[in-house]
């Protein structure tokens, strides 16, 4: 039985990193104090702390919540969790190559997935290419996921770092401490470290597929605008988060039992609950989930000439301790007019000092409209240099230059972080990748140079 905040199945508090304030039952939040010595409605008071107790109030980030149980109440030590891709933790020896990976397949019943083989959020997390190390907080991780079942009664609780999800195919209702988000394709979210949820599926959705970036390093903020203003890119106010709501416990103990898994250092543990974990009542702070519609995205582009930098492209970003040295920069390229003078317009050739992990969610990708799939990914990693294949170039250099409308209907992204990221040997399976990746973007390339013809 679920308490539902409002009249709707889901409703949104607004602000990137505002002070909230929601209760699903009237007057379960204290009036003035924290932690009162005896809280509404029997309630347990608990605060959940996404950076150090001491740090600046502007960048201070904290929740309080009001529960029915405190959640240190679990049933016997954790113990390892079984996962199908065995540890997340496990990277090889990683060649600087360029790779390309077709689209993982959804585990669909009936189309080589027998009665029974349920895959949930958790079991099809499949790690990419990692960096750095949890213990540190600092470094990153790449996955790509498929699931056909919910998580039902079985929750994820990451210590590790910040959980950024991308849905591709299949819509999203991630359930977390502080409510529950609809997650379509086209939209994003963030988990907090700290912060459990549970991913199951909107009415309808049967598989699912997507992305994720963990990010060890602190949290997800908007870029500074700098010369670009007051309003571009993402604005605050499109950030939502959700209001609260609960579970409550079931008649039979027997249907209250809840599986808990914690990632920890890299690695998964479970342990038993008698309760579900979504039992907050009320919450206020500004440490909480949130989503983001890539449609509210505004794009700012060049008029003028001259590519600009992807950067200006960034939804949310983790910055360093070194200015403008990101751990991890979220980039999204979605439809937009391209106009420029004497200008070669799509991504140009570069070797870069950031290693890009690139998604696409939908339509075709304009530097490479063949053979990047939805839901397949590529990797550049830092020091390879990369670029447009030769379809891409060769329209790009003999197209007249006019206005042009780009990539409609498409969303293509980029996880780009400073750090020199190790794959896993699941990326290295020969049936995901595409081994003619190299060969058929840039092998039919030719010297156009001739010293005759200035």
């Amino acid at each position: 039985m679920a308490a539902a905040a409002s009249s709707t199945e889901f409703e949104y508090l607004t602000g990137f990193n505002n002070h909230f304030a929601t209760e699903a039952l009237p007057g379960a939040l204290p009036k003035g104090k924290n932690s009162p010595q005896n809280c509404p409605y029997g309630l347990y008071a608990e605060q959940l702390s996404g950076t150090a107790f001491t740090r600046p109030r502007a960048t201070n980030r904290r929740t309080w919540l009001y529960r029915i149980r405190p959640s240190v109440c679990h049933s016997g030590p954790f113990l390892p969790y079984p996962h199908p891709t065995a540890a997340l933790s496990e990277s090889v020896p990683t060649p600087p190559s360029q790779l390309r990976w077709k689209p993982l397949p959804i585990p669909i019943v009936g189309e080589g997935v027998s009665e029974g083989e349920g895959i949930d959020f958790v079991r099809g997390l499949n790690k990419m290419a990692s960096a750095g190390e949890p213990s540190m907080k600092a470094g990153v991780a790449f996955y790509i996921y498929t699931a056909n079942e919910p998580m039902t009664r079985t929750a994820l609780k990451n210590a590790d770092g910040d959980f950024l999800i991308v849905p591709q195919s299949g819509e999203l209702i991630v359930k977390t401490e502080m409510g529950s988000m609809h997650v379509p394709p086209g939209f994003i979210c963030v988990v907090q470290r700290g912060i459990a949820f549970s991913v199951n599926f909107a009415e309808g959705t049967t598989a699912v597929r997507g992305y994720v970036c963990e990010v060890y390093d602190g949290h997800f903020e908007i870029p500074d605008l700098g010369p670009i203003g007051a309003n571009g890119l993402a604005n605050p106010r499109d950030f939502e988060s959700p209001v609260a709501a609960y579970d409550a416990d079931a008649e039979d103990p027997a249907d209250n039992a809840f599986v808990v898994v914690h990632k920890f250092l890299g690695a998964l543990y479970e342990t038993q609950a008698s309760h579900s974990p979504f039992n907050v009542v009320a919450w206020h702070g500004n440490y909480a989930p949130w989503r983001y519609n890539l449609d509210n995205f505004n794009v700012i582009n060049s008029v003028s000439f001259d590519h600009p930098d992807p950067c200006i492209f960034t939804v949310v970003t983790v910055q360093t301790a070194e200015p403008g040295r990101a751990a991890l920069d979220f980039v999204v390229f979605k439809e937009r007019w391209s106009v420029a003078t004497d200008t070669f317009r799509p991504p140009y050739f570069h070797t870069n000092c950031m290693t890009e992990f690139m998604g696409l969610i939908t339509g075709r990708y304009d530097a490479k409209e063949e053979g990047f799939l939805p839901g397949g990914a590529s990797l550049h990693s830092a020091g390879s240099a990369h670029g447009p294949d030769v379809d891409a170039f060769t329209k790009a250099t003999t197209s007249d230059l006019t206005p042009d409308f780009i990539s409609e209907g498409a969303i293509a992204f980029m996880f780009e972080s400073c750090y020199l990221t190790h794959l896993s040997k699941f990326a290295l399976d020969e049936n995901l990748l595409d081994t003619s990746y190299t060969e058929s973007a840039w092998g039919p390339f030719e010297s156009n140079f001739d010293p005759t013809k200035p």
